[in-house]
């Protein structure tokens, strides 16, 4: 029996575009991510989009980010940014409001926290 991918266990593509919007509408409207917020255009539906491309393919679902861009190679597209600990922590923050307030399950949205902490770990460059 195949085991249901995370993608198709939060609702596929309508949850993760929601989850997609709300994560850049609560960076745009919450003083607490400002600094994070600063760090993208003003524009931020190419942000988006881009984003939701990404988790598509990352929770099992289609690989929309490496049909249209190639390997994500996530680091070294994050390098041109200063990306310290106060930045991961509001990336990983404003996820966790966005996911929680699309109704991502709790067990799930622990475990993909977990793995959103890991991954925006890594991309920091700066020290602390």
């Amino acid at each position: 029996m195949e085991q249901q991918t995370t993608y198709d266990r939060i609702g596929g593509e309508p949850t993760v575009a929601r989850l997609c919007d709300r994560f850049y509408g609560l960076m745009a409207e919450t003083p607490q991510f400002a600094e994070l917020r600063a760090m993208h255009p003003q524009d931020l539906q190419g942000s988006r989009d881009k984003l939701f491309m990404f988790l598509s393919g990352w929770l099992g679902g289609p690989d929309l980010f490496v049909q249209n861009f190639g390997h994500p190679r996530l680091r070294a597209r994050h390098m041109p940014f200063a990306i310290g600990t106060r930045e991961r922590d509001q990336w990983v923050a404003c996820m966790l409001l966005a996911m929680e307030e699309v109704g991502i399950e709790e067990g799930v949205r622990e475990r993909l926290l977990q793995n959103f902490f890991n991954t925006a770990d890594f991309m920091r460059n700066q020290p602390g």
